[in-house]
């Protein structure tokens, strides 16, 4: 999936919305203390009263927030799994009988409680349902864009924890008097998802079933047990992960002898490969060759293809490794660079890396930035200094 099928099925998580259409739901409980299920409940979604529907909504649209790669993952299926959960979901996906459904979300369950103790009380809740996306209307036809549909059935988890009720002091207008609020239920946090999944992944308008959609409860804090030993997916990278992996093998191609302006060109290399190819469905990568490539259109000297691969099997392990483009390109129209030093932290975009400059003078080295205007430093405009003064006579 990429980000544009997930905004697509995202915007639809609303309540009376003809084009998503939600069947069941069914929640379960689990206890910290005994990693135990205390308590699970199947209701049609309809039966649900509008505030419960607001609720769920909200929370299902935060689970499929975030950027791919960071706190979203398209996760593959590993293959000669036993008790797999593939299997599973698809079988919960084509299952008429409510019993059967849940029979099969129990054996989710059962495999998030095998060796995971939970810090708190936790509520798993999955939804089973059928996102329908227009067709496009073609100028010939006098159809309307909802008389023929792409019809994709779904399930969705969302896990989410409890938190103790606040103690609160209320007063009783009727009584007129102060009491202490005695409620003993814990809260459901339905505001902030520990995690969840969608399957199966939709890629423009087909259904791939050797995928499933991971979301992490924030940006890079992976659930590695339930990515492996729940879900029964293969290793993932991240982004963070890929952008580290890719410096690596960039330094050990180029003799670890880069300045401002060839990282500057390997930047802007990339990121005409990311718009060059913003219309396609697939995200552009870049393999050995594809690097090679970026590193002698940027300047960077002495680069072979057997230096390139050589890094790749000293960094990675596998020279057959493909990047994310857009995984190692550093955010291009924010602030996203930083520049640290002992005396100031610097934080530019990566087309404004041009201006910037490190130049050895008066035997020390120093940071230096182009500028088109005067500075201004906490209000006041400062004057240019001069490094250089014309040498005198008598010192010449």
């Amino acid at each position: 999936m990429n980000k544009k099928d997930i905004a697509n099925i995202r915007k639809q998580f609303k309540v009376n919305n003809d084009l998503l259409k939600i069947n069941d739901i069914f929640n379960v409980y689990i206890m910290k203390e005994s990693s135990d299920i205390y308590h699970h409940q199947s209701t049609p979604f309809e039966l649900l009263e509008e505030e419960q529907k607001e609720l769920f909504m909200d929370n299902f649209k935060k689970v499929l927030s975030g950027q791919l790669d960071e706190k979203l993952f398209e996760l593959k299926f590993q293959r000669d799994v036993e008790n797999n959960s593939q299997l599973i979901l698809h079988q919960g996906l084509l299952s008429n009988e409510t019993e059967e459904w849940k029979a099969q979300m129990l054996q989710l369950v059962e495999k998030m409680l095998k060796d995971k103790q939970y810090e708190m009380d936790v509520v798993v809740t999955f939804i089973r349902g059928e996102y329908r996306k227009p067709m496009k209307k073609s100028e010939e036809s006098e159809e309307s864009d909802r008389d023929t549909v792409y019809s994709n059935p779904f399930i969705l988890c969302s896990m989410n924890k409890t938190q103790d009720p606040k103690k609160e002091l209320l007063f009783d207008y009727v009584e007129k008097e102060f009491k202490y609020n005695v409620v003993v239920d814990p809260i459901i946090n339905l505001k902030a998802p520990i995690s969840g999944f969608l399957f199966p992944c939709f890629t423009d308008n087909a259904a791939d079933v050797n995928h499933i959609l991971y979301a992490a409860r924030k940006k890079y804090e992976l659930d590695y047990h339930l990515i492996e030993e729940v879900l029964n997916a293969e290793e993932i990278m991240t982004a963070q992960e890929d952008k580290v992996v890719f410096e690596e093998i960039v330094k050990k191609a180029a003799d670890n002898q880069l300045n401002t302006s060839t990282l500057s060109n390997v930047y802007e290399e990339i990121h005409r490969v990311v718009e060059e190819n913003e219309e396609e469905e697939e995200v552009p990568k870049l393999d050995y060759k594809d690097v090679e490539n970026v590193l002698k259109s940027s300047g960077v000297e002495n680069v072979n293809t057997e230096k390139v691969e050589d890094a790749f099997k000293t960094v990675i392990d596998d020279e057959k490794y493909e990047f994310k483009a857009s995984n190692v390109l550093p955010k291009y129209n924010s602030k996203s660079i930083k520049i640290k030093t002992k005396v100031a932290d610097i934080s530019i975009s990566p087309q404004d890396l041009r201006y910037v400059r490190q130049v050895e003078l008066d035997g020390k080295l120093r940071l230096m930035i182009d500028l088109e205007e005067n500075t201004v430093i906490e209000g006041f405009e400062m004057i240019p200094e001069a490094l250089f003064h014309k040498a005198s006579d008598q010192e010449e």
